[in-house]
């Protein structure tokens, strides 16, 4: 025994801390997100960034909290279902819509500014000279655009006159695309250029469109369980985010993020295509503009 206590002393542990649990000590807080919905999918990656950054800011008042992805591939459809029955997974990142915030609990601070509204096209590279000359909503209407079943995109383009083909998941989008079974396939500019990348070895016809720019407002939120356990852990996260956003971390991490995504596009002379968002809740924060970005300095 006094060997232990020696050696406890060396490398400055006390036997009494060893020995008993600390004073006040709580479980972490759980935050279980949905998987990737592919080994190539890094959609979300930045989203969970966000997550931890809040949560680790939050910590001296809220203490400890695990993070961890859901052990089962799930579809966005699966994981809205899933989070409302407080079952498997409790956060999730997910465009908003006036029905998914009657169901679900949503923090309203757009985790990527709104660049999910900003939506370039994947298209088939041969294909590039057929757009080339759209300027408005109504000369795109002329093509059909490609998304999944269970996007609240679909509603949004078909609000605006648009045809859109769906599909039952995202995967199976890009194999649609390159048989032609329809013309755009539209994607948020924070998505496109990995998802061109991952799948370019499969699909090697596949580019993206060099001349359009669609927009309409789609902020990402985190959502909850609309349950007491949902409330106490979107609260924290809540508190963390606009921690985050007071203190200018979130905006650095933000500005790295969007430096990254957009290295590799060139959005400078675009033509904008603008078209509403009737699906929005009248609670959405589109009135403050520090929480948006126009893309401004890019689309020049």
């Amino acid at each position: 025994m006094l060997r232990l206590f020696k050696a406890l002393a060396v490398v400055g542990i006390s036997l009494t801390v060893w020995l008993q649990p600390a004073a006040g000590a709580t479980s972490p807080m759980q935050y279980t997100y949905p998987p990737p919905e592919s080994g190539s999918d890094v959609r979300m990656q930045f989203y969970w960034d966000v997550l931890q950054l809040a949560l680790e800011e939050t910590r001296p008042k809220w203490g400890p909290f695990q993070m961890q992805p859901a052990p089962k591939v799930m579809t966005p459809a699966r994981a809205e279902m899933q989070l409302s029955n407080s079952q498997d997974i409790s956060v999730m990142a997910r465009t908003t819509s006036q029905e998914r915030e009657r169901k679900l609990l949503p923090i309203r601070l757009p985790l990527d500014k709104g660049l999910t509204g900003y939506r370039l096209f994947l298209i088939k590279e041969v294909n590039q000279p057929a757009f080339s000359g759209i300027r408005s909503t109504s000369e795109l209407r002329q093509f059909t655009i490609g998304q999944a079943a269970n996007w609240i995109d679909v509603d949004i383009l078909r609000n605006a006159g648009l045809e859109v083909v769906t599909a039952p998941t995202y995967e199976s989008l890009f194999p649609m695309l390159s048989a032609g079974r329809y013309d755009l396939f539209s994607r948020g500019v924070n998505e496109i250029s990995a998802e061109l990348a991952s799948n370019i070895g499969s699909y090697p016809d596949l580019a993206v469109e060099r001349k359009l720019l669609l927009y309409y407002p789609l902020p990402r939120y985190f959502f909850f369980a609309r349950s007491p356990e949902g409330e106490k852990l979107a609260q924290r996260v809540e508190e963390g985010l606009k921690l985050l956003m007071r203190n200018g971390k979130f905006q650095k991490r933000y500005l790295v993020f969007k430096k990254s995504i957009l290295a590799d596009l060139s959005l400078s002379g675009r033509r904008v295509i603008r078209i509403s968002n009737p699906t929005l809740s009248p609670e959405t924060p589109l009135a403050d503009k520090e929480l948006w970005d126009t893309l401004e300095t890019e689309l020049r």
